[in-house]
């Protein structure tokens, strides 16, 4: 006699595609994602670069984090994925990698803020350094947060 055993139902929930990313954890941090890196970059490109090579590195990863999240979005909405575990593991080891560089890159971005409120002519400048300090931290909390409800999905 053979027993008729129903398939073992998959753990790991499906991926969404389409609109339904935007209702998802953690799919829904990448739009936010974006949007503070791309207030970094241009807050960042609007002071006067008194740092190049501590605003250089925050100009390059958020530029890059912000082109490569949108790539990542633009590949969810249409459906690239096609439900594939590796995917995950692609969506998983992104976000973490970013996360760190993106630390790296709001410490940097905090260290110049600091050197330009003595050094700058203009309040303005110190201003929006701070500006770029804060969407910079909160851009790595919202990574960090991608990036650990992934794992923990």
């Amino acid at each position: 006699m053979a027993s008729a055993c129903p398939p073992a139902a998959s753990t790991q929930p499906a991926l969404p595609s389409g609109p339904t990313i935007f209702k998802t954890i953690p799919y829904a941090f990448i739009l936010p994602e974006i949007l503070c890196g791309t207030w970094v970059w241009i807050l960042v490109a609007a002071t006067s670069v008194s740092f190049p090579l501590l605003q250089g590195w925050v100009m390059y990863v958020s530029l890059s984090s912000c082109l490569i999240s949108l790539l990542l979005l633009l590949s969810y909405l249409f459906g690239f994925h096609k439900n594939s575990e590796n995917w995950r593991v692609l969506d998983s080891l992104y976000h973490g990698t970013t996360a760190i560089l993106y630390m790296s890159a709001a410490v940097l971005q905090a260290n110049a803020t600091i050197r330009s409120e003595f050094s700058s002519n203009s309040p303005l400048h110190y201003q929006l350094n701070c500006a770029a300090s804060f969407f910079a931290f909160v851009t790595t909390f919202l990574y960090i947060l991608h990036a650990f409800s992934i794992y923990y999905q």
